[in-house]
């Protein structure tokens, strides 16, 4: 159900810059000022309305009038930092979770100038992707997991949650984002899959399928803060490019870096394998955005300039 907007009737007899003035105090209660004024590009305080499919990430700018400013968002509880690209303008990116429920949602922003605070609200349309269903048949051991791998499993999921927990205030990229490696995309990114009959959660990554030793690369510049072998994920490497944007390079063959090492965009990291839960030679790319699974080909969109 949707909420209907009532505006009052204007006789033809008033004054009319009295008229004016009613409406545009009457509009100024139901919406932010900032709403009504009309700009572009993404502008918070433009009325600009914002919209993309789960999965997607928007680039949004929002100008600021004092010089000492900082700004911070917040999307379904999730934390959305926003770093200064120019004088007077932030910018953040922020991503659109495959499972996100469609509709109308609220991005809260916060601007903390030196001696005060400016709250804003505004809407994001999250538009319902179509996901593909992926049916795969995998040996009993790699799906129906004994004790002592579960066990495993589970200590694998507290060490990738724990390779996200740290959010940098700055962005460590430069430019724009690249493809980690050539080979055949499958786009099952956001697939629902049901291996050996049985539905599990969906895939939060694209694979991309390439001869074994194709060589994998850095999609952009950033600091290695896990390399790991688990039983899923085989042989992989977590970098974290700032402001909570993290790549995720899953079943390696070799892993070529080190935790801590900072890698330039373009440099090799490892080389594509089967490690893992894998049915063959592929990559698997992922993208964790401030807690939000999302399409790692939408990086390739954004607006950056190299």
């Amino acid at each position: 159900m949707t909420n209907s907007i009532f505006f009052p009737t204007i006789s033809p007899s008033w004054p009319s810059r009295l008229s004016r003035l009613m409406i545009l105090m009457f509009l100024a209660s139901l919406f932010p000022l900032q709403m009504l004024l009309g700009a572009e590009h993404h502008d918070l305080k433009s009325g600009t309305k914002f919209s993309g499919k789960q999965g997607e990430v928007l680039w949004i700018e929002v100008p600021v009038s004092h010089q000492q400013a900082s700004v911070s968002g917040a999307l379904f509880k999730r934390n959305i930092p926003f770093f200064q690209i120019a004088d007077g303008k932030f910018a953040a990116i922020v991503g659109l979770d495959m499972q996100d429920p469609p509709g109308m949602q609220e991005l809260t922003i916060t601007i903390q100038n030196t001696d005060t605070i400016e709250h804003l609200t505004y809407s994001i349309e999250i538009q319902k992707e179509k996901y593909a269903v992926q049916h795969l048949k995998l040996p009993k051991n790699k799906v129906d997991l004994d004790s002592k791998t579960l066990k495993r499993v589970r200590l694998e999921q507290q060490e990738m949650s724990a390779a996200f927990h740290h959010i940098g205030a700055q962005p460590l990229w430069d430019g724009a984002f690249l493809e980690p490696t050539k080979g055949t995309v499958t786009g099952r990114f956001g697939s629902r899959r049901v291996i050996n009959g049985q539905h599990k959660r969906p895939h939060s990554g694209e694979d991309i399928a390439a001869p074994q030793g194709t060589p994998v690369l850095a999609i952009n510049k950033g600091t290695v803060v896990a390399a790991v072998d688990h039983f899923f994920s085989g042989k992989g490497v977590i970098i974290d490019h700032g402001v909570g944007l993290f790549s995720m390079y899953f079943h390696l063959s070799e892993i070529d870096v080190q935790p801590g090492q900072t890698l330039k965009k373009g440099e090799a990291l490892g080389k594509v394998g089967a490690t893992g839960r894998a049915t063959g030679p592929h990559l698997h790319w992922g993208v964790r955005l401030n807690g939000a699974r999302v399409n790692p080909y939408a990086l390739t969109a954004l607006p950056l300039k190299n």
